[in-house]
């Protein structure tokens, strides 16, 4: 920190120097004409230390960001020429701002970072993949004032190299105008003499060029990924979207909705592992252990007893009646009657522009991937002995299983971990991590894993999963912890260790679409060939259903539109919520991440079992907590653990995303009791924290002297 007060210091001083000194009269073009022929008197007496002095000059002027490089590079073109008066002026130029840019970097741009660094997040990607190009094209045209551009890109994460070899590129072509009008200046009146409206504009065009070349290039690459594939003279779609989930569905239903004609494929079943596997089968479960749970709660409502008598075949037959009520808005009829050509088979790409199902060919203009991904399970030792489940095949099972090991502590895991020991299994949790949740804050994880142990669950962290055996007929997991070897006997498991995109086996392989753990797309949603995209799970970054949804538009909108309108990606506002109980909801940034990242945050609390609802309900338990900005209500994310927490995060989703603060939502009416009320008293709470003491000093004294004390 010293050092910096330091550094600003000498800056300042230098700069005030300049002013008080009147130093700018030296850098006129009027001084510069009235003494040139004593300059270039001295510099024929002196050629080797008159171009060190002016180097050394036009460094400092450009480093301290001072007026008169413009004059100094007209006076080079006089004194040393066209090609030495370049080469000085074009070494100096760039040395001088890369020390001007290093200064910024120094001096701002860690605390310009930690403060905004949630608005400059899309900012610095975007310099970090091509930080070059948009500094070489700004370097070209002299309309950019470039001691701004010295003093921005220094808060920016580009390479300092980088930025010093952009810089003297950019800048050569305007030195050289300037330059070469030195060698000429007993003509030149003033600066408007060199830049003419001409002039200006033929630099602009230059510095819009690298936009329209690499607009070419993007182009001849297109052409270039799809010149080994015929296109057809017609197609019979305009879009064919494989896979009939969240992103396959809503990518459909957005085509046909705006009239152009789509086909849609499915394999297994419609509306994807969300309907069938995931989302529904999952919370019709959940519904059903909570019930149970809570009859072990009768007395806390005043009741001397309640018993559930339940078979757990009839619950897991009520899961599937709930997939079956629900089925009808994800069906093949359904989406027909919208427009939709909806074809079950295996779909085949075999080219950019034709996709085979059932041995027939679909010629398309456009091809949508969304084959969604599947359970992770992992390549231990004698896995496939013990006849694991996943929370693909969990819902066949019709007897409840005695003793139950759940490997992997994420939500999937959670969640079912939960709803099984409550319908009597004996549950013992496997988490290789120091916590369940492991993506929540430390005392979130900790209030649901401490709600897990209450309720009998077995939870061991720091478990790192070994191998299966089968001893005297007792399938065992086997684990290390902390050094030592732990055997787990159980009768059934469950593998929840996350999900891996579905990216084998249609032709992306053959057809060379660019893969890694997903399928790789751009902001568009689209791949490595022009006229193939993807959304949903199987391109990520987010596995949710509603985040599937979300690219799903762009994804359409992009193909059915592309090459007159395209639109990027938003992640900027992403919620999701775990339901367990308590039920973990969240939107934006954590404390966690928020310090992973160096962001700066006020965190506000409140807890819910301060609730009026909630003590009603027999729920108080749970606690929000909103991260803003220091000083200010603007929201950087929301936690909420507690009942009905997928609920009442949607009130903060809506604030970040039309940028509301917490005065708007401490300004809202909310209905009283309700769960809701929460959200506007942890907005009192922010408020309270940041009341304006002195101002509330003075109108004491007001009411003071109002009552004539």
């Amino acid at each position: 920190m010293r050092s910096k007060i330091v550094l600003i210091s000498v800056i300042i001083l230098l700069v005030l120097s300049y002013f008080f000194l009147d130093l700018g009269q030296y850098f006129s073009l009027d001084y510069f004409k009235s003494q040139q022929a004593a300059i270039n008197f001295y510099y024929n007496q002196h050629p080797l230390t008159t171009a060190a002095l002016f180097f050394a000059a036009y460094v400092a002027v450009a480093g301290l960001s001072l007026p008169g490089a413009a004059i100094m590079t007209i006076a080079a073109g006089a004194i040393f020429g066209v090609l030495l008066g370049t080469l000085i002026v074009s070494f100096a130029s760039a040395i001088g701002a890369t020390i001007a840019f290093l200064a910024s970097r120094y001096l701002l741009r860690d605390a310009i970072q930690q403060r905004f660094g949630d608005k400059l997040k899309t900012i610095n990607e975007g310099i970090k993949k091509d930080g070059a190009f948009y500094l070489f094209t700004l370097r070209l045209v002299p309309v950019f004032p470039f001691f701004v551009i010295n003093l921005l890109m220094g808060l920016t994460p580009i390479r300092t190299l980088t930025y010093y070899i952009f810089s003297q590129a950019g800048m050569l072509a305007g030195t050289i105008v300037y330059v070469n009008a030195g060698t000429q200046i007993a003509k030149i009146n003033s600066l408007s003499g060199i830049l003419s409206p001409a002039l200006i504009a033929s630099f602009i065009l230059l510095g819009i060029f690298p936009f329209i070349a690499k607009k070419i290039i993007a182009t001849i690459k297109s052409r270039a990924v799809l010149k080994n594939y015929p296109k057809p003279k017609k197609f019979d779609c305009n879009l064919v979207v494989i896979g009939g989930g969240s992103a396959g569905l809503v990518t459909a239903y957005i085509a046909a909705a705006i009239k152009a004609k789509v086909t849609l494929i499915e394999k297994h079943k419609m509306g994807g592992d969300c309907l069938n596997t995931g989302c529904v089968p999952s919370k019709a479960l959940i519904r059903s252990a909570k019930f149970i749970a809570q009859q072990k709660r009768a007395s806390e409502w005043g009741i001397k007893s309640a018993t559930a008598e339940f078979d757990f075949a009839e619950i897991m037959e009520r899961v599937q009646r709930v997939i079956k009520t629900i089925e009808p808005h994800d069906s093949v009829e359904r989406y027909t009657r919208l427009g939709v050509n909806v074809m079950e088979g295996e779909a085949m790409i075999t080219s950019p522009y034709t996709v085979e199902v059932n041995g027939h060919i679909l010629t398309t203009r456009n091809i949508v991937i969304a084959t969604g991904a599947r359970p992770f399970v992992p390549p231990l030792p004698g896995i496939e002995d013990v006849e694991y489940l996943t929370s693909d095949t969990v819902w066949n099972l019709r007897k409840l299983p005695k003793r139950l090991v759940v490997l992997g502590g994420g939500p999937i895991g959670s969640e079912l971990a939960q709803s099984f020991a409550r319908l009597g299994s004996q549950v013992i949790q496997v988490e290789r991590g120091s916590r369940i949740m492991g993506r929540e804050d430390p005392d979130v994880s900790e209030s649901v894993m401490q709600r897990f142990k209450a309720e009998g669950i077995d939870v061991r962290i720091h478990h790192n999963a070994k191998e299966f055996c089968i001893d005297n007929g007792e399938k065992i997991l086997i684990c290390e912890h902390e050094g030592e070897t732990v055997r787990i006997p159980f009768d059934q498991i469950l593998i929840a260790l996350g999900r891996i995109a579905n990216t084998r086996g249609f032709g992306l392989e053959k057809l060379g679409i660019t893969l890694n753990r997903t399928v790789e797309v751009n902001e568009l949603q689209q791949t490595n060939f022009p006229n193939i995209y993807a959304a949903g799970d199987v391109a990520g970054p987010y596995q949710f259903t509603h985040v599937a949804a979300h690219q799903a538009w762009y994804a359409a909108v992009n193909a059915l539109f592309s090459g007159f309108k395209s639109f990027k990606v938003d992640y900027r506002v992403i919620p999701w919520a775990t339901f367990t109980d308590p039920e973990v909801a969240r939107v934006g940034l954590n404390e966690t991440e928020a310090k992973e990242k160096g962001i700066a945050y006020e965190l506000t609390t409140y807890g819910i079992d301060d609730l009026d609802r909630a003590i009603a309900d027999g729920e108080a338990h749970g606690m929000i907590k909103i991260l803003t900005v220091p000083g200010k209500d603007k929201i950087l994310g929301v936690t909420i653990v507690g009942e009905h927490s997928g609920d009442l995060i949607v009130e903060y989703v809506t604030a970040m995303k039309y940028g509301l603060g917490l005065n708007k939502i401490l300004g809202t009416i909310h209905i009283y009791p309700t769960m809701a009320e929460a959200n506007k008293y942890v907005a009192g709470n922010w408020k309270r924290a940041h009341a304006p003491q002195r101002l509330l000093a003075w109108v004491e004294r007001f009411h003071t002297w109002r009552r004539g004390a």
